[in-house]
């Protein structure tokens, strides 16, 4: 089947393939953009998956923000990185090696009129080019590379799909550009895209406050919080030095303003992602990924639309080429969620014939699917494997440590997402947790297992905390459940929730009441609150206007009493501490 990919598409570019494939004129990344992913899905995804016994599947899970570690690299599978320039190369002045293969047409000074044709059979080029990739290729390929390349300018982008597997055999990148006609071919091979992580890495930690200059202490308890934002800003975890190098080189070419693409599929991932020149001048980097994904059996609907429509690869596995499309959020300390750096923007489903885009159904972000999910896992019945603490991969919950691995895992990975979700899908996820965290049948396999069940409730009761504090923010912003309220509401209900934070602090951990003083002293500064209601005296306000300022000297009150409460809670574990 992957033989007829994308066969029926609308002005297919690879229809005509062979030595004598016609010349391809495309001069724009917009342009360029559909055939690479025609070819890319084809011979690295499809193929591989047609061609491999027991292809690893990606679960839409691992395309959700934050992206998981990697343990385990697919030697047999495909792998490669690629940069596209929309302009000519020039060698001396860019600031990445790569090996430069020679597109120009030297038989064009000759003397006497030449067609084009004419022109590239003169040219000196073609050998020199072949001679170069050959060099770069593992020795069991010469011979079938000179075989089926022969005579063939192997500069041509109509060549491409043809030179793409073994260009997939070379260790480094390969590098399109215009050439002298202003068409995209082939400009370089194995390149090595100059990544200077030291350098990123704390320049971005002093930009968003988590780093200073001389602190080392500083430096080395947030290093692997600026590095995880950092990478996940360009769609990676912390991974590969393949796609480390293709992150921050993007990240380098769009702070040079370069139109350009950045494509990298790893061999443990199994997923494309392309990082290319942002929309609207955003700060960072365009993130989309493509990748097989497996429907889940409970989407019934959207597994008859999809069949009915021919959208899947293989029918009897619900296996589906899938794009999604990515958000990026700046960072904010101010944010209960601070670590929140990308977000699902989009979902498409390519038709592997077609190349037809289906956008209006959601496979990797659906709540009831997570709640599913959940269930199964409780009750030992999940099918997949997860990663616990980044080097333990965990298969099929059968026993209790496994499910408690399972749901730490799981409620780490989706801790955003449950944060932010209803009162109503929360409620849900409580009575899953509770229906067997608290059920006493358990309790003897908990004993005996307490370090793991602490750590779960401890996962939880963060995410249970630190819905109030979302509601706090929520509540700065004049926004309740959904719905915009005046300042009267909101001061009454951040009230309730401070005031309840007050009884409850000893239960919580530290950031949340870091983030809720933080919240409650930021609303306390609102200059409008304070010019027309704090600093007014009582007979100059209307009777709401009276009640929102008693309710803003509850606040100040709240605020100190739970910072003063804070304080001693940090001076009795300080001295607890001491030797």
């Amino acid at each position: 089947m992957w033989r007829k990919a994308f066969s029926e598409a609308p002005g297919y570019a690879w229809k005509a393939r062979g030595k004598r494939a016609r010349r391809l004129h495309i001069g724009t990344l917009d342009a360029l953009r559909e055939p690479l992913d025609h070819a890319h899905i084809q011979l690295c995804l499809l193929r591989p998956f047609f061609e491999q016994k027991d292809y690893p599947l990606v679960e839409a899970r691992e395309l959700l923000p934050s992206f998981e570690v990697d343990l385990f690299e697919y030697k047999e599978l495909p792998g490669f990185s690629m940069v596209v320039f929309e302009r000519p190369l020039s060698a001396f002045e860019e600031i990445f090696q790569y090996d430069v293969l020679k597109t120009g047409l030297a038989g064009r000074n000759l003397p006497g009129p030449k067609s084009n044709a004419e022109c590239d059979s003169l040219s000196p080029h073609r050998a020199s080019n072949m001679e170069l990739l050959q060099s770069r290729l593992p020795r069991r390929f010469h011979e079938s590379f000179n075989k089926d390349f022969e005579g063939t300018d192997i500069c041509e982008l109509a060549q491409y799909p043809r030179l793409l597997p073994f260009l997939l055999k070379l260790e480094r990148g390969h590098v399109l550009a215009l050439d002298d006609r202003d068409h995209f071919s082939l400009a370089g091979i194995y390149a090595s895209f100059p990544s200077d992580l030291d350098s990123e890495l704390k320049r971005f930690g002093l930009k968003i406050g988590k780093f200073k200059s001389g602190d080392n202490d500083l430096y080395e308890c947030n290093r692997s919080f600026v590095y995880q934002f950092l990478m996940e800003l360009h769609g990676f975890s912390i991974v590969s030095e393949r796609r480390t190098s293709s992150a921050l080189f993007a990240r380098r070419l769009q702070r040079m303003g370069e139109r350009f693409m950045v494509r990298v599929l790893g061999q443990s991932d199994r997923t494309i992602t392309t990082l290319s020149t942002p929309r609207r001048n955003r700060p960072y980097p365009r993130v989309e990924k493509i990748a097989l994904v497996q429907v889940s059996e409970d989407k019934t609907e959207a597994i008859e639309l999809l069949k009915d429509q021919g959208f899947f690869v293989d029918a009897k596995q619900r296996v589906v080429i899938l794009r999604v499309t990515y958000g990026q959020h700046r960072f904010n300390p101010k944010n209960i969620q601070e670590d929140r750096a990308l977000s699902v923007q989009g979902q498409e489903i390519i038709h592997p014939l077609t190349g037809r885009i289906l956008k209006n159904l959601n496979i990797i972000k659906e709540p009831s699917s997570m709640i599913l999910q959940l269930n199964d896992i409780v009750r030992g019945e999940h099918r997949g494997a997860i990663t616990y603490a980044r080097n333990e991969v965990i298969r099929d919950p059968d026993t209790h440590e496994k499910r408690l691995k399972f749901l730490s895992s799981w409620l780490n990975k989706h801790q955003r997402r449950i944060i932010g979700y209803s009162d109503e899908f929360y409620s849900k996820l409580v009575q899953v947790l509770d229906s067997y965290l608290l059920t006493p049948d358990n309790f003897e396999a908990f004993s005996q297992l307490h370090a793991l069940h602490q750590e779960v409730w401890a996962r939880f009761s963060y995410i249970q905390q630190t819905r109030r504090i979302k509601m706090l923010e929520d509540l700065s912003r004049r926004r309740y459940k959904g719905r915009r309220i005046g300042y009267l509401k909101m001061l009454a209900h951040m009230a309730e929730i401070l005031n309840d934070l007050k009884f409850e602090i000893v239960k919580y951990f530290d950031k949340p009441v870091v983030s809720a003083l933080a919240i409650g002293k930021r609303v306390l500064n609102d200059g409008y609150l304070r010019r027309t209601y704090a600093t007014q005296r009582d007979d100059d306000l209307t009777s709401d206007g009276r009640e929102i300022k008693r309710l803003y000297g509850r606040i100040v009150a709240l605020v100190d009493e739970i910072s003063a409460i804070r304080k001693s809670r940090m001076d009795k574990n300080t001295l607890s501490a001491a030797p």
